[in-house]
């Protein structure tokens, strides 16, 4: 979790510009909440009870390029319309406005976000199955948007998204000749050796998990919320489906993703391959290379954490990210998706 904090000053400055948008009233309190290792979200309340949720950039220095909370706050607008759940997008705020960062004001979408434990009353089999199929239903139906009719035909580029994606990951922990540390090189040219035409040019979300959402309180078994589009962008809707099975566990020993997906693993939730197969049987998608795209998000994950890591070590970056076992905890699933040995131990010398 991220030590920024509200200064007494700064939250009478947001209390203000709450209450001019009428979103407000009179003095409010923030209480961070998620899990704090990307974008900083806050839980404002006023006296009477009103809530909304406020999302802002951790604090600098922050990679190129990361934690444009306009684009997010602008893909949530965009959605609103559609069969996908979104929190309603409220304000915005440019930097030097109120803070010296940008950031977004959404409703408040009442209602758990699972992570390792179901809650009551959604404890039971028979709603964790439906919960399990609205969270795939919710991604087919993502991907079924149309982006070019929702004002989002310039938020990526989905031609030659596979190899492009792969290679602007690479290009995060390779070295100053292009090539990967020695315990990244064997999943990378497994990757590099079989990439697939993409699938379909659609909306991706690129972090979809349980523990992105909100589930409905009133309609167990529902969605009433998608959340942390930081990353989203236009691209192969398997990557997607991918990622989101990646963090799905199957047992002992779990990856640092699975770590917050292991509510999962109770009774009445759909298997890996029973999401899978809903996924096809809603879109029609052909899944026979959906290994690759698996392999690919685990890989991709090592690599974020690798890039976050070295930033811990410097001093520059969240403290979380230091341990290097994150790190190989990912490649380590990686290779048993790939069909490849165990991954040899890191070099930390070669790799600060």
């Amino acid at each position: 979790m991220s030590d920024w904090d509200w200064s007494p000053d700064q939250r009478d400055d947001l209390a203000v510009f709450l209450e001019k948008r009428g979103l407000t009233t009179g003095t409010v309190t923030t209480k961070p909440i998620g899990d704090g290792h990307s974008n900083l979200t806050y839980l404002v309340s006023d006296e009477s009870g009103s809530q909304v949720v406020l999302r802002r950039p951790p604090p600098p220095p922050t990679p190129p390029g990361g934690h444009d909370m306009l684009r997010e706050a602008r893909i949530i607008g965009a959605l609103a319309d559609t069969p996908v759940p979104v929190a309603e997008l409220l304000a915005t705020s440019v930097a030097g406005e109120l803070l010296d960062v940008d950031f977004y004001v959404m409703g408040f979408s009442a209602g758990p976000v699972i992570t390792t434990d179901t809650p009551a009353p959604l404890d039971d089999p028979v709603v964790r199955r439906r919960l399990g199929e609205s969270l795939v239903d919710t991604l087919a139906d993502l991907h079924a948007v149309d982006w070019q009719a929702v004002g989002l035909g310039d938020l990526g580029r989905p031609e030659g998204f596979n190899a492009r994606h792969l290679a602007r990951m690479a290009r995060l922990v390779a070295d100053e000749y292009g090539n990967p540390p020695a315990h990244f090189a064997a999943a990378e040219a497994w990757l590099r050796d079989r990439v697939p035409p993409e699938s379909g040019a659609t909306i991706v979300h690129n972090d979809f998990r349980i523990g992105n959402v909100v589930c409905s309180a009133e309609s167990p078994g529902t969605i009433a919320a998608v959340l942390d589009w930081e990353l989203a962008t236009l691209g192969d809707p398997l990557f997607d489906l991918g990622y989101f099975l990646a963090s799905v566990p199957v047992g002992a020993p779990v990856n640092p993703t699975q770590e917050l997906s292991t509510a999962l693993l109770e009774d009445g939730y759909p298997t890996r391959d029973e999401l899978a197969a809903r996924y096809a049987e809603r879109t029609g998608a052909d899944l026979s290379a959906l290994n690759w795209y698996t392999t690919l998000a685990l890989w991709k994950l090592a690599v974020l954490y690798e890039y976050g890591r070295r930033r811990a070590v410097r001093g520059v970056g969240d403290p979380y990210y230091a341990d290097q076992a994150l790190v190989q905890a990912f490649l380590v699933d990686a290779h048993r998706t790939a069909g490849l040995p165990p991954p040899p131990e890191p070099d930390l010398e070669e790799t600060r």
